[in-house]
């Protein structure tokens, strides 16, 4: 069984793919006959190789949202990338092609529309994007995080798995709170809570969340991820606190296996709301309060929305962080019966099995689709 890959660009489009090898391994997929096709300068080219999996980078970029002159350049270097697409298809001969989205994802649809592999996609976020919304009429089954895709994707192709959760982080399951909080040297004693901008930071959060430290860590503790871009402003920001107050705050560019940890011990989260926050806050049951990315196309807002209409997060926008956050967050954290049903609507939205669920529809589709999939 030989299995193409095809995501990139964000952790919410790669950590599914990852986990979703993983529980293709589990069940008998060697790893050496998968290969990943990602896009060149992305964070895959990172996380790939770390995982083990075979990488090939094709040219790619942004045609939405983006000026028109920048939009016709990445459309001739897609274009283009259809060709070395078809070349690494012809000679990887895959049985199926899975994809979860990123600039990679029409060429390599196109071209293994046009070499006739199978293409099963998994859609990460409630609303499919773009490229998806493109490479939608050439899958053979399209495989969704939440019932709320049925609406933008044909019934006869959707499959409702689940958002898979890497399996290193469910492991932080097994850690107690106190554990979990003994890895960042917290205290049990104060609430704790997580700040992040998804796997690039976001300066507004970063800019609004530092402009409230002070009174934040008069009461609780933070852990927080600031995105590579504006780590020195925060590692400044962090080295200016009074010296009592910056024992309870921990300050992190990124982290890769410590995540899971820091989910396990945060009471509330703060966070955009890309796609991996319909999988990692329900599996360890975390309320959010979600700052939807106002230029991510619609998709943050569906995803925000559908979390927060089942009572498992509220909602922010970014021109309201300096006035609402603060309130926000101690309004929450003063009131535990909330939280409590915040965290039990939140836990209730888990799917433990969706890795294993989604390699069992791609395997599948490997087995039995036929030659000429639906066009």
């Amino acid at each position: 069984m030989r299995i193409l890959v095809c995501a990139g660009g964000t952790g919410g489009g790669i950590y599914p793919a990852l986990a979703a090898v993983t529980a293709l391994e589990k069940q008998g997929v060697n790893r050496d006959h998968v290969l990943w096709i990602g896009t060149q300068g992305e964070m895959e080219e990172d996380l790939v190789p770390r995982a083990q999996i075979r990488l090939e980078t094709i040219r790619g970029g942004a045609i939405v949202g983006v000026p028109p002159h920048v939009m016709a350049w990445n459309g001739i270097k897609l274009g283009v990338s259809v060709g070395k697409a078809w070349q690494i298809i012809g000679r990887f001969r895959p049985d199926v092609m899975f994809m979860t989205g990123g600039y990679v994802a029409a060429p390599v649809s196109l071209a293994s529309r046009l070499r006739q592999v199978p293409i099963v996609i998994y859609l990460p976020d409630v609303e499919p994007g773009s490229t998806i919304r493109f490479a939608m009429r050439f899958a053979h089954t399209v495989a969704s995080t939440t019932e709320g895709s049925r609406q933008f994707v044909p019934a006869d192709k959707l499959v409702v798995t689940g958002y898979p959760v890497r399996p290193e982080l469910r492991a932080a399951l097994a850690l107690t709170k106190e554990e979990a909080l003994a890895q960042f040297a917290l205290t049990p004693k104060r609430p704790t809570l997580f700040v992040f901008g998804g796997s690039r930071g976001a300066w507004n959060i970063n800019k609004a969340l530092m402009a409230i430290l002070p009174h934040l860590l008069e009461q609780l503790q933070v852990i927080h991820i600031s995105g590579t871009l504006t780590w020195p402003q925060v590692s400044a920001n962090a080295e200016s606190l009074p010296e009592p107050l910056r024992a309870y705050y921990r300050p992190y560019p990124y982290l890769h296996e410590e995540m899971g940890a820091a989910f396990r011990a945060a009471d509330l989260v703060v966070a955009r709301a890309g796609a991996s926050m319909l999988g990692e806050c329900p599996a360890f049951g975390v309320p959010a309060i979600l700052i939807p990315l106002a230029f991510a196309w619609r998709y943050q807002k569906v995803n925000a929305d559908f979390l927060t209409e089942r009572g498992a997060a509220i909602q922010l926008r970014d021109e309201e962080l300096t006035e609402k956050l603060l309130p926000a967050i101690q309004s929450l954290m003063e009131n535990s019966e909330k939280l409590a049903q915040m965290r039990a609507a939140m836990q209730s939205l888990d799917v433990p099995d969706a890795a294993d669920r989604l390699a069992q529809v791609i395997l599948n589709v490997a087995h039995n689709a036929p030659q000429e999939v639906h066009g």
